[in-house]
């Protein structure tokens, strides 16, 4: 009984994103800032090619006031920078904060006419958006990848078999088909790629992961983190535990996140595929922006979850300590 009840609790490890997810643009009486809402739906075939920007509006994981743009506290934001972000509802929260941070982003999507209903009217300066498919070798044009010299990867899908599964997003296919396929095609000049898998990819043969492997979800992220490994790039993989806050359905972006901040806003971080627990899609979304440049995260590969207290928030220095503390432990 208490091996099926583990079991269930790690039954949504596979990945950052949940489902594909859909904002449009509402106005805002109150202030000048941009408010979106959001909606979650299944994947529908791909479209025409549609590639724009878009402007985007984050708040910090701890103190729920927006994210500031202070240089000090918040990872780099050269102009010269360019991070790719591949991932639906993960790489939703990703992409956001980037902007609100003033950092070029270019997000991959496999439908474009959903990315046009996600962002509305958007902003060539800022985001690019491009139609591609990892799960598939020649869908991933050269020209996604130029310029590019930071990548967040959170693409995932369902442990078991689900509706998610439809036209071969599988395990296999999306954990190392198409990571593999991702890595393979990336330019030289990248200098960080930031993975999110799970933890418990270590431990496939032991209860409660065993279950949750029964499909091969965890074997195809441990053969994905591996290939990125062996890549020559240089990495930093995330393993977030049971991922929580989401999905959601008619929210405003900014509701979103301060919804789903409440008070499990500390971060724990380790090494060793040893941490267990539940990870907030907000901060481990915080925490792949923010290893994107501190030195100490190159070749890393780090568990995160969240408790209740006080957390770091989007400031870079108490998330350098919190990495630093856990390759000391």
């Amino acid at each position: 009984m208490a091996s099926t009840s583990a079991a269930s609790t790690f039954l949504q490890f596979h990945s950052l994103s949940s489902s594909q997810l859909f904002i449009t643009k509402l106005p805002n009486n109150n202030n000048n800032n941009n408010q979106i809402s959001l909606s979650f739906s299944s994947s529908s075939k791909q479209t025409s090619n549609y590639n724009k920007r878009v402007y985007a509006k984050a708040v910090s994981t701890d103190s729920q006031k927006p994210l500031t743009q202070d240089k000090q506290n918040t990872p780099s934001s050269s102009s010269s920078k360019l991070v790719l972000v591949l991932g639906a509802s993960g790489g939703q929260l990703v992409t956001a904060s980037l902007l609100q941070r003033n950092i070029k982003s270019r997000l991959i999507l496999r439908d474009l006419e959903k990315a046009k209903a996600l962002f509305g009217e958007q902003d060539e300066e800022r985001l690019q958006v491009f139609k591609g498919d990892t799960r598939k070798e020649g869908d991933l044009d050269p020209s996604i990848f130029e310029g590019v010299t930071h990548v967040i990867c959170c693409t995932g899908t369902t442990a078991f078999p689900s509706r998610r599964w439809d036209d071969e997003n599988t395990p296999e296919r999306v954990d190392w088909v198409g990571v593999k396929n991702l890595i393979s095609v990336l330019p030289s000049s990248v200098k960080r790629v930031v993975l999110v898998s799970s933890i418990g990819v270590t431990k496939c043969n032991e209860l409660p992961w065993n279950i949750m492997n029964l499909f091969g979800v965890l074997k195809y992220k441990k053969m994905g983190e591996e290939f990125l490994q062996n890549s020559g790039f240089p990495y930093t993989i995330i393993r977030p535990g049971r991922l929580t806050d989401g999905p959601y359905t008619s929210y405003d972006l900014n509701t979103l996140l301060k919804a789903t901040a409440g008070q499990r806003r500390a971060v724990l971080i380790g090494q060793g595929d040893k941490l267990v627990g539940e990870a907030s899609r907000i901060v481990v979304a915080e925490a792949c922006i923010q290893a994107l440049d501190l030195e100490i995260t190159e070749n890393q590969i780090y568990e995160v979850s969240s408790v209740e207290g006080e957390g770091p928030g989007n400031d870079t220095q108490k998330w350098r300590e919190l990495f630093e503390a856990a390759r000391s432990s």
